[in-house]
């Protein structure tokens, strides 16, 4: 498949310059003024070419809920999210392409997806995210969302003594559900890669973790987890293991660059250093940290401290999208009440940086995408800078991060295919699937959670909140 983008504006380092970017067995094969055309051609005159971004972690299946979940901190939020998931493997699939199409009409053009297995249906529900991915063409990375500890078990203890139920199933099969899905769905050539991706540290065991960093180093696959989201999530670890979380992640080995790691919220320094030795990616998700109210992740030290860091939408029920480009924007200026110095501040040509490349990296792919590159794969994405949130003509990296561009998708080439053009998505129908969702949902405004009703009054006593009832 060979294509030429011709006259598309693309940035240097002393501003931007016109160019032709020929595509070649879906690859970037050489940029230069006047190319000779090769394959179709595209015109570039007036659009703003880029790398594609990462959507570095998300949770598609939480679209279902998305709107419906009123303020609560994490532990409380997610006990009301899986009292309302009876999901089928359907709405798994539909959720996946509703997913994938907002990230593709943000600029992104690859997702990593923590996704929520169905209890008894764990490698239906991968088989559906999977078709759904593979029918759009985004780049996926599948990691199917496991754990081995109950609910309550993500929460401080505090003094209570509280026991905690078993898990519906057991450390052993958990890690042979992750081998056999491995074997069924790992398939980079056909753009779907699956990770190992415990919740985290609050909801699973060091068996669970060491099982997952054995299959990754067997497989060659990468790393994904939570880390310490929120207050409750810091405290807890220190119950659990007498250290910090990142300490513990290290000792046991799950630390590499392999390993991106979605929040990373309530880090001291010493974690921070830990970070950078062992080259762990941070995926920023500011939008979810403020609406579940975890904190302000100190991104300004992770970059001083030479961590790389990405960005994440979250899932659409703690965000409650899946704008790439929104989560960008918020997580870049968001910084800038966080420390005074404003030379550290990020700019936004850093921000399309940390979104393309700083994404491959945390994917271990900084060798073959993230940036516009002779030999990097074909994922870019082409801007009109005619749109009018795009207007008037100044700095088009600076309008696209800082503003709030609609409609400005032009384009997408996802490993040299293209599945945007003219803003509209081509490979499915996405207007079936807006009367998918609209036929399979109801308006509904206000419900109950029983488990929320359960635990609220341990969560507020540990976390010392006034009045625990």
């Amino acid at each position: 498949m060979s294509f030429t983008i011709q006259n598309a504006l693309i940035p240097v380092d002393s501003g931007y310059e016109t160019a032709d970017v020929q595509v070649v067995d879906n690859c970037i094969s050489a940029i230069a003024l006047n190319l000779e055309p090769a394959g179709t051609v595209i015109d570039g005159k007036n659009k703003l070419l880029l790398p594609g971004f990462v959507n570095a972690h998300t949770h598609s299946s939480e679209m279902w809920q998305r709107g419906i979940i009123p303020p609560l901190p994490l532990e409380l939020w997610i006990a009301e999210l899986y009292d309302f998931t009876p999901l089928d493997p359907e709405q798994v699939y539909l959720s996946a392409l509703g997913t994938a199409v907002e990230t593709l009409l943000s600029g992104g053009t690859s997702v990593v997806d923590h996704l929520v297995l169905i209890p008894g249906q764990e490698l239906e529900t991968i088989a559906a995210a999977v078709r759904a991915y593979q029918e759009i063409g985004i780049r996926a990375f599948i990691g199917p969302l496991i754990q081995d500890e109950s609910l309550t078990a993500g929460m401080p203890s505090g003094d209570s003594g509280i026991e905690h139920a078993a898990y519906i199933r057991s450390t052993k099969a958990t890690l042979e559900l992750m081998e056999t899905a491995i074997k069924q769905f790992h398939n980079p050539e056909k753009g779907v890669n699956i990770l190992l991706a415990p919740t985290g540290i609050q909801l699973c065991s060091d068996a669970l973790f060491e099982g997952c960093i054995d299959l990754s180093d067997r497989y060659n696959l990468c790393r994904h987890a939570h880390l310490l989201e929120t207050p409750a999530q810091k405290q807890l670890a220190y119950e659990k293991y007498g250290c910090s979380a990142v300490e513990h992640l290290q000792k046991i080995g799950y630390l590499s660059p392999r390993t991106s790691l979605a929040h990373c919220v309530w880090l001291d320094d010493s974690d921070i250093a830990i970070m950078a030795e062992t080259g762990a990616t941070v995926v920023h998700n500011p939008l979810s940290n403020l609406r579940l109210g975890s904190g302000i992740a100190p991104i300004l030290k992770y970059r001083q401290a030479g961590v790389n860091v990405s960005f994440g939408c979250d899932g659409a029920a703690s965000n409650d999208s899946q704008d790439l480009l929104e989560a960008i924007k918020i997580g870049s200026i968001l910084h800038n009440i966080t420390d005074l110095d404003y030379r550290q501040w990020i700019t936004p040509r850093q921000s399309v940086e940390m979104a393309s490349l700083g994404g491959a990296k945390g994917l271990n792919l900084a060798d073959e995408m993230g940036s516009l590159t002779v030999g990097k794969k074909a994922d870019l994405v082409l801007y009109d800078l005619t749109s009018l949130s795009l207007l008037p003509r100044t700095d088009p990296i600076g309008l696209l991060i800082l503003g709030r561009p609609t409609n400005a998708v032009d384009s997408v080439w996802v490993n040299g295919k293209q599945i945007v053009a003219k803003g509209k998505v081509k490979t499915i129908d996405v207007d079936a699937l807006r009367r998918e969702l609209f036929d399979r949902s109801e308006w509904n405004s206000k419900r109950q959670s029983q488990t929320v009703s359960e635990i609220e009054a341990h969560y507020r006593q540990v976390m010392k909140l006034q009045g625990y009832s």
